[in-house]
């Protein structure tokens, strides 16, 4: 009752966040803004109530960080439309530091449109203005929502919201000579077209377009892809960058069904796998002195959590392959315990009879076009 309290007294002070960095796949660092427990209380409070406004206006286009909507819906329903309505030529969108670069100015521009409740605009304001605690010194900032913060998907969805989803919907398709689609979960976005001619029109503004609200695209990320059945590299539309593109942490790719016919296979991204089994190996090499019933059981939950989030359809031999590889890896570290504790193949499968590892699972199995559009 006392947080309610000053919240609404408007006594209630926003402490810094403490800044902490993790690394990307690229080598690059992500920068994260982690919150007090009590700071994260008042920011899922206040995120409730905008998340109670703006789904009235969030479009179906965004999925990231919203009630009932999930990764495997943005990539079910993409896979599904790039098929039924043939929307080969792909823009792979990537924009440079999005978290880090959304203006605080143009987002209480957002907010104004729809939030006038002084209490919660108070509370938003107070976490913008709060700053970073690095390195021992207090930081200000005037743009960016640091991920970490209970509230900063929201902010995000906000953002991206105005400035993408509504100006693409309501300025860009009615110009557009055939048919179009945008998928966005968070700030991972993808537009499809049927004919090059629009998607080369939208590419050429859709920086522009970002720029008016602070945003850069990242100029060797972005891409125009021709994705058309059956396309080698050699022999893709010389304006395109690539046949594939990468959505979610699934390579989007052609194949074939089981009856013949061209589908949208969406297959582990190389660079995901990578870092997948990486993880394995450094907690392999980490853990190798814990006891077998122990280990077993955190590789179990490893493999559960993969097998969940990348056990869709089509993708079947990337699992095998990555069960196969913590099979491997985890007889490596056993034998190296230490000098005399080699462990050879016949005692490991001896040992994986008494602890079997999971099975390769599909969790998110394919659906009907008409399902998934409806």
């Amino acid at each position: 009752m006392d947080l309610l309290e000053r919240i609404k007294s408007g006594r209630y002070r926003a402490p810094p966040v403490r800044r902490a960095y993790i690394p990307k796949a690229d080598g690059s660092q992500r920068m994260l803004g982690i919150p007090t427990f009590e700071d994260k209380v008042a920011q899922r409070a206040v995120t409730m109530a905008l998340e109670a406004v703006y789904e009235q206006d969030f479009l179906p286009c965004s999925y990231g960080f919203r009630p009932g909507r999930s990764a495997h819906q943005a990539l079910r329903t993409l896979q599904n439309v790039l098929w039924a309505k043939r929307l080969y030529w792909v823009i792979d969108i990537d924009i440079r530091k999005y978290f880090d670069s959304i203006p605080h100015s143009h987002l209480r521009t957002f907010l104004d449109q729809r939030v006038t409740d002084g209490v919660i605009r108070r509370m938003i304001d107070k976490w913008l203005k709060a700053g970073a605690v690095e390195d021992g010194l207090l930081r200000r900032t005037t743009e960016g929502s640091p991920q970490g913060g209970v509230i900063s998907p929201c902010l995000s969805n906000v953002f991206l919201h105005y400035v993408l989803d509504e100006w693409f919907e309501t300025e860009v398709r009615p110009r557009l000579k055939g048919e179009s689609t945008l998928a966005r979960f968070a700030d991972d976005a993808i537009m499809a077209f049927d004919n090059i001619d629009d998607a080369k029109r939208v590419l050429a503004v859709l920086g522009k377009r970002l720029a008016r609200f602070g945003l850069t695209l990242h100029p060797d990320k972005t891409r125009l892809v021709d994705f058309r059945p059956q396309m080698t590299e050699g022999a893709r539309h010389p304006e395109t960058d690539g046949t594939s593109f990468d959505f979610l942490g699934l390579t989007h790719v052609w194949g074939r069904s089981r009856n013949g016919k061209n589908m949208v296979r969406q297959v582990t991204a190389k660079s995901r796998f990578a870092r997948a089994v990486a993880a394995v190996s450094d907690w392999c090499r980490k853990h190798r002195h814990w006891s077998i019933r122990d280990q077993h059981r955190h590789l179990s939950s490893m493999m559960r959590g993969h097998f969940a989030y990348y056990g869709v359809g089509g993708n079947i031999r990337r699992l095998r392959w990555f069960a196969h590889q913590v099979v491997r890896i985890w007889q490596k570290w056993l034998s190296r315990r230490d000098r005399q504790s080699v462990v050879r193949w016949a005692r490991l499968n001896e040992l994986l009879k008494r602890h079997p590892l999971p099975p390769v699972q599909i969790a998110h199995g394919y659906t009907a076009a008409s399902e998934s559009l409806s």
